[in-house]
C-alpha cells in the first residue's frame, strides 16, 4: 500500500476496528489529561516539559487511578510524547492504546493482545493473517510464549544473568532477540527481570522475574504489558531507585507523582497493556517506516 492517502484511510479503519472490539467486550472508553504534573520516574524515557509540567509519556497513572476508583474495564487511544525518540518506528509524538482490566493477570493480556489483532485483521479485510515485508503472519492460533531467559539462551551467546550483570541486555535484545520474534505468528516474550519492570507486580513463585511481556509481529514490538503493582510502598521506592538512574545519567529529575502513589493502594488486582498504534498501522499497511503512516511528521510541521 504505497498511496498516503490510502495508508490514512486504512489507518481510521484500524482504530475504528480497535474500538468495535472494546466496545463489544463491555470496556469504557475514557479521555485523561495529556499534561500532567509529574510523570512516572523511568530511566529511559524522557518527557516534555509544558509551563513546569509535562506532556504525557503515557496515559498509565491517571488510568490506575480510574481504577483505584471503581472502574472494572477501561481504554483509552492518545497521543503520548517522548523526547528524543525517533526513527523508522519511533515518533516523538506517537497515537497509543492503553486498556486495564480488573482481575486479570499478564496472562490473560497475552491473548487478548492476539484477539485484539486478529479482530482487526477480519474488520480490515485481512482475514486470520497479515502480510508484512512478504513475511505471512497467522493470527489464527494463540502466540508463540517465550521467557526473556529462553530467548537469550537460544539467540544469544551469553545468559540473561550475564547480560544484566554486564549492561548489554538492552542491546542484544534490540539486535539479536528482537528481529528473530514473531516470525510466522506472534510471540509473548514473558518474565522480564525485576529491575527491568518498574510498575510491575513480581512473580510470586520467583521474584527474580516480573509479570510483564512483550508482544512482537515480524520482529517488530507492539504492546508491553503486565500484571499491575498495586503496593504503594513498594511501587514510591522502585520509583526512587529510577529517579537515582535518572539522577546517575545527569538527566533532570521530576517530580513525584504522590497523588498517583496516594490512589494505588486502592486498585483491585489489574492487568494494564500499551499497545502502538501507529505500528499496528505500519503492519496493516505494509509500511517499511512509520512516517508512511501518520498525517504529518514532525519534521514536515
Amino acid at each position: 500500500m504505497k498511496n498516503p492517502k490510502d495508508r490514512l484511510t486504512r489507518r481510521a479503519r484500524v482504530i475504528q476496528a480497535l474500538r468495535t472490539f472494546f466496545f463489544q467486550n463491555n470496556y469504557l472508553e475514557v479521555e485523561t489529561p495529556i499534561r500532567i504534573p509529574a510523570p512516572a520516574p523511568e530511566a529511559h524515557i524522557d518527557s516534555f516539559e509544558s509551563e513546569n509540567w509535562y506532556l504525557q509519556s503515557s496515559p498509565e497513572l491517571a488510568m490506575k487511578r480510574l481504577m483505584a476508583r471503581g472502574h472494572e474495564r477501561i481504554f483509552q487511544i492518545c497521543k503520548c510524547f517522548r523526547k528524543e525518540e525517533r526513527g523508522d518506528r519511533h515518533l516523538t509524538e506517537l497515537t497509543m492504546l492503553e486498556w486495564y482490566t480488573a482481575g486479570h493477570t499478564y496472562r490473560n493480556l497475552m491473548e487478548q493482545c492476539a484477539l485484539l489483532v486478529r479482530h482487526v485483521a477480519r474488520e480490515t479485510g485481512s482475514g486470520d493473517s497479515l502480510t508484512y515485508r512478504g513475511e505471512t503472519i497467522d493470527l489464527a492460533s494463540l502466540p508463540q510464549i517465550l521467557t526473556v531467559e529462553e530467548a537469550f539462551s537460544r539467540y544469544t551467546g551469553t545468559t540473561l544473568e550475564q547480560a544484566v550483570a554486564d549492561q548489554s541486555f538492552d542491546e542484544r535484545m534490540a539486535f539479536e532477540i528482537e528481529p528473530r520474534l514473531g516470525r510466522g505468528k506472534p510471540t509473548c516474550i514473558i518474565d522480564y527481570p525485576a529491575p527491568m519492570a518498574a510498575l510491575s507486580r513480581l512473580k510470586p513463585e520467583d521474584p527474580r522475574f516480573s509479570e510483564r511481556f512483550e508482544f512482537y509481529i515480524a520482529g517488530m514490538e507492539l504492546a508491553n504489558g503486565f500484571s499491575e503493582l498495586n503496593d504503594p510502598a513498594e511501587q514510591k521506592k522502585r520509583f526512587e531507585a529510577e529517579a537515582g538512574l535518572r539522577a546517575s545519567a545527569g538527566k533532570p529529575a521530576t517530580p513525584m507523582p504522590e497523588p498517583f502513589l496516594n490512589d494505588l493502594g486502592s486498585m483491585p488486582d489489574t492487568a494494564g497493556i500499551a499497545l502502538g498504534v501507529d505500528r499496528l498501522v505500519m503492519l496493516f499497511t505494509d509500511a517499511h517506516s512509520i512516517d508512511d503512516v501518520v498525517a504529518f511528521t514532525p519534521e514536515a510541521l
